[in-house]
């Protein structure tokens, strides 16, 4: 089954004078045109594509790469203004994503830059852009441990530092005192979670690992080493398990343990039930 506004692996069909037509599922053939391949594939062999609309609303694919897919946020450039739909966005592919005046924060002009997030209409199954980022950030409280790496685009400068988005999901904050210098609305960065809040904030720093995640990395593969030896690639330890057994299968805190798992399952290399653990 093809999904709008993301890479897919879909099987070759038929080749027509447009191009190659991809099997889409319910979605029914794709086109992928000529010029995305050098060579006709096999039928039924697997192409790597990305799915989207063009400009005459049809679904077609690419073997392109967009700047950003759905769901996902991204520093775009406006390319060309429509006072009655809104602004395009160059994001990679030969149509520009659309930004509807709906979705614009401010008004915006010819060469503007800005951070986006990449959406798909439920009504209408386009892949537009939205300026409302506070929408799309998720305040359900994070998996993330302290230490542990992500990926960060700054959103811009607050009385106490940068706000940034955290790996397309949530909103961190990055203390001026944690910076060498100034950053950039729009720039990507590597960082790590420094601090987890009560009231669900996150602190950010671009420093290094610290020493909590350190303890969580090897216990996460050893728990995954365990799991795949198992009978069943399957454990009977889950985060509701005693502390006594969890101490002693892995010789950890229930805590530590529980850490370990989350990042495992975040990561989607388990799978977490209610009376246990394994591999997906």
């Amino acid at each position: 089954m093809a999904l709008i506004g993301k890479r897919n692996r879909l099987p070759f069909v038929r080749e027509a004078t447009p191009g190659f037509y991809l099997d889409g599922g319910f979605l029914g053939e794709i086109l992928l045109p000529g010029k995305q391949l050098k060579a006709r594939p096999a039928v039924g062999a697997l192409v790597d594509v990305f799915v989207y609309r063009d400009s005459e609303d049809r679904l077609v694919a690419t073997t392109a790469e967009p700047y950003a897919k759905v769901g996902e946020f991204a520093y775009l450039r406006v390319v060309s203004v429509n006072p009655r739909i809104g602004v395009f966005l160059d994001w990679g592919l030969e149509k520009d994503l659309l930004l509807p005046i709906r979705e614009q924060a401010v008004p915006l002009r010819e060469g503007a830059w800005l951070v986006v997030r990449v959406a798909l209409d439920a009504k209408t199954e386009r892949i537009i852009a939205s300026a409302r980022v506070n929408r799309y950030l998720s305040l359900t409280p994070p998996t993330f441990v302290v230490g542990q790496p992500v990926k960060l685009l700054v959103l811009g400068e607050s009385p106490l530092g940068y706000n940034a988005v955290v790996n397309h999901t949530h909103r961190g904050l990055i203390y001026f005192s944690e910076l060498s210098g100034p950053l950039a609305t729009g720039q990507a960065l590597d960082g790590f979670i420094k601090a987890m809040r009560d009231d669900g904030k996150i602190d950010l720093t671009l420093n290094g690992p610290r020493v909590g995640y350190g303890r969580i990395a090897p216990l996460t593969e050893r728990i995954l080493e365990a799991i795949k030896a198992a009978p069943g690639r399957r454990l009977a330890l889950h985060d509701g398990s005693p502390p006594e057994e969890i101490r002693a299968t892995f010789e950890v805190s229930k805590k530590a343990f529980k850490q370990a798992i989350g990042v495992l399952f975040k990561a989607k290399q388990i799978v977490i039930e209610a009376t246990g653990i394994r591999v997906p």
